[in-house]
């Protein structure tokens, strides 16, 4: 987006201008965020999106629904208190729209749906419960023209609690892509088998091999976390010897050791390692030698979405 000069014959007054607010909730299977974005609109020019606020509160729904298959009435109740709270933040912040989708941990729980009408009747907030290939589908549609080349290959990866999506973009375009049930918290309760590591690898060497160089694009809590670490530039990537070290350096660490000498919180420091794993394994099946971490994922493709129909 080239920068506007304005001259006597161009002022700000001859452009129309909008800012409007979106919210987008994220209903996970380890933590639920909400994010509140601002949209710039200035005449003809790109839209801007600006992240205003970003909330994350640690329940992790899939240690229920992974082991016992339903949500737990505690955590029923604390994730009724987060949506009331989530409302209020909205309200106070005068968001236009939201959204509000729940992913795996959700759609898998035997109560499920009970606990989504139980939350819409108590709340207001209305949550739609959204299989893994509109998941794919909605982090796909993210902002990502500062990162891609149209003449490379990416390989976008999307680790969450209890999947990970995969999507393949070559000349700008997205080409191909596929949700897994391989996620942080399957790994870290055992609940993943060979089989499915199987598929996930089948599937990226398969969709990715006509191609002579990959490199991946991140996504998810646990490889910002890493990212941050790095001190890298946003616009520089993270390479496979500097995340297998890191991943080696986790492992050498103690869960009490990783929140204290790394700074990690207490929900992170277990789900990092299994996280790092997948990314890993990603780009050693893809052969990538970088990893672009450009710090956005389903909050960010809600807003855009919502945007977008706005404007319609």
């Amino acid at each position: 987006m080239k920068p506007l000069i304005i001259t006597k014959e161009r002022r700000m007054t001859d452009f129309a201008f909008s800012n409007y607010k979106y919210g987008a909730i994220d209903i996970g299977s380890n933590a639920i965020r909400l994010l509140i974005a601002s949209v710039k609109v200035y005449g003809d020019n790109e839209p801007v999106f600006k992240k205003i606020s970003l909330i994350r509160v640690p329940i992790r729904l899939g240690e229920d629904v992974f082991i016992k298959g339903a949500i737990s009435q505690e955590n029923t109740a604390r994730l009724i208190d987060t949506m009331r709270s989530y409302d209020l933040l909205m309200k106070t912040h005068k968001v236009r729209a939201y959204k509000a989708y729940a992913t795996s941990a959700m759609r898998e729980a035997t109560n499920g749906v009970e606990v989504r009408d139980m939350i819409a009747a108590q709340t207001g907030i209305n949550i739609e419960i959204i299989d893994g290939s509109n998941e794919a589908a909605i982090i796909a549609a993210t902002d990502l023209h500062n990162i891609i080349d149209s003449n490379k290959v990416y390989l976008y990866v999307d680790v969450g609690g209890g999947s990970t999506e995969f999507t393949l973009f070559a000349n700008g375009k997205e080409i191909a892509s596929e949700s897994f049930k391989i996620g942080t918290v399957r790994l870290l309760h055992n609940l993943v088998d060979i089989a499915a590591w199987k598929q996930v690898e089948h599937w990226i060497k398969e969709k990715t091999a006509v191609f002579p160089m990959v490199d991946l694009i991140g996504s998810g809590g646990n490889i910002n976390n890493i990212f941050k670490s790095s001190g890298k530039h946003i616009t520089k990537p993270l390479t496979y010897f500097y995340l297998s070290r890191y991943y080696k350096t986790l492992q050498s660490y103690s869960y009490e050791e990783r929140m204290y000498y790394l700074n990690l919180n207490q929900d992170r420091a277990d789900v990092i390692i299994p996280a790092s794993l997948i990314y890993l394994n990603a780009m050693k099946w893809s052969k990538a030698n970088h990893i672009y971490v450009p710090k956005i994922g389903l909050t960010d493709g809600i807003i855009k979405s919502i945007f977008n129909a706005d404007q319609r």
